[in-house]
């Protein structure tokens, strides 16, 4: 068994869709990136890469790829379970944090988790999702940004 971490951040700007957790979020601003810029998946690949000794998402989908330009991180999550596999990796659980002022991430952590447990071919209940604010300090406080961690948890088969 092995442990893995992920951490991801991107600011918030304008004219682009808030995509987390591969789930469109209707809001005013979006997340700035060469892909759709989804923190949620970005820190979940980040873990499972971390876990599989495989580096990160920078060194696996580099962002002078054109590429992965406007990628949905969804197709990005596939690829790393594909790379696990390959591996002869396996997906005992993931945990992870979504951190923002705004806006409430409650109402679709629901989808998010079914997106994720679909995309990587795991029971739904293997997928936990927070979300929790800074108490309105920080850049994710004052709105500039959104972050996101993730901790998983990979064996290989017995």
């Amino acid at each position: 068994m092995r442990i893995g971490i992920g951490f991801d951040v991107h600011k918030l700007t304008e004219n682009r869709p808030l995509i987390i957790g591969g789930v469109e979020i209707p809001w005013e601003k979006g997340l700035l990136g060469h892909s759709d810029a989804d923190v949620l998946l970005h820190a979940i690949m980040d873990a499972l890469l971390g876990a599989a000794g495989m580096g990160d998402i920078g060194r696996c989908f580099p962002d002078n790829d054109e590429s992965y330009r406007n990628i949905s991180s969804l197709i990005l999550l596939e690829k790393v379970n594909q790379m696990l596999k390959y591996e002869n990796w396996n997906i005992v659980n993931i945990d992870a944090i979504i951190i923002a002022e705004k806006p409430k991430m409650m109402p679709f952590i629901p989808m998010m988790q079914a997106h994720i447990s679909n995309c990587l071919g795991i029971d739904k209940t293997c997928v936990n999702i927070k979300a929790t604010t800074t108490e309105k300090l920080g850049f994710t406080g004052r709105g500039e940004g959104i972050a996101a961690q993730a901790a998983v948890l990979i064996r290989r088969p017995e």
